[in-house]
């Protein structure tokens, strides 16, 4: 059964519906739906062990989202299906973002002091470095193209994880991509959340300025922003590090996404090597800045 028949025959519906396919989603299929005189967002996927996404651990991270007031309420679920309130907003592009920098900051923060104490059943937990190197046994088990770059890749990944500074265990969001910002006209809402789980806030931090390619001075001023203190050495170290490996992340998923994924037009190659090249480019910048060759 197709996604879009697997959603019309949903008992959720009161009667007849009308359905669009929404476009720009890279892992899922997702529908607006309108009942009556409510409309809904229906999204569909599956468990993809390969990307430690599990979608009963979605449902309550997006559950404790709507009770802490950062996303739209889950009306219905079942295996693979989950159906949300339709919300009237804008999603931001890296523009967006960069733009509205201050709002996106505090809504990170907002989700990193509310959601814990929300969120129920088994601990999901993301440490980065842990998944790319699961990532490097995957695509070493498939003979990928990259596997020559693997070595490399987790010596750096050993290198930048040293690095990182103890911080309280928050639960983030950990794919802070522009998509995941709406903007209703009078405040944003964080939606999407297949890689929610506890860790910690530094990620989200670096994710959010490597996925919408903040400079130098938008990045102090996020740091100071969250920490509510201008950030030390050891502070901006920790975050260099992390964002190098957000962007490595962000590769390598295209690159295991190209072995188990197949969203239409989405091109996962493409993908991969842009988020290559944004790695090399921040590698470099952290080894410039920490005085590294």
């Amino acid at each position: 059964m197709t996604a879009e028949a697997r959603v019309r025959s949903l008992p959720f519906w009161q009667g007849p519906i009308d359905l669009v396919p929404l476009k720009g989603g890279v892992s899922n299929a997702s529908f607006t739906v309108r009942d009556g005189t409510q409309k809904f967002v229906a999204r569909v996927g599956e468990d993809y062990p390969f990307h430690h996404v599990f979608r009963e651990a979605e449902v309550i991270a997006s559950a404790a989202a709507f009770e802490a007031g950062l996303s739209p309420e889950v009306v219905y679920t079942e295996p693979g299906i989950m159906v949300v309130r339709f919300m009237e907003a804008r999603t931001y592009t890296e523009k967006d973002v960069r733009g509205n920098s201050v709002a996106c900051v505090e809504i990170v923060k907002k989700c990193h002091r509310d959601m814990a104490a929300r969120v129920s059943g088994r601990a999901n937990f993301f440490w980065v470095f842990h998944v790319l190197r699961d990532y490097a046994r995957t695509l070493a088990a498939a003979r990928h193209a990259h596997v020559p770059d693997i070595p490399g890749w987790m010596k750096e990944v050993e290198r930048l994880e040293a690095a990182q500074i103890p911080l309280p265990i928050i639960f983030g969001h950990h794919d802070l991509l522009p998509t995941n910002f709406m903007d209703d006209g009078t405040r944003l809402w964080l939606i999407d959340w297949e890689y929610g789980g506890f860790g910690t806030a530094m990620f989200d931090l670096a994710n959010m300025a490597s996925n919408n390619q903040f400079d130098a001075q938008a990045e102090h001023d996020l740091l100071a922003q969250y920490f509510e203190r201008q950030p030390d050495l050891a502070t901006l170290r920790s975050f260099y590090a992390m964002k190098t490996a957000s962007a490595l992340r962000e590769a390598v998923w295209g690159m295991v996404s190209e072995i188990h994924l197949n969203a239409p037009g989405v091109d996962y190659v493409a993908y991969a090597q842009e988020y290559l090249a944004r790695y090399a480019n921040v590698l470099a910048d952290y080894n410039s800045e920490f005085g590294l060759t």
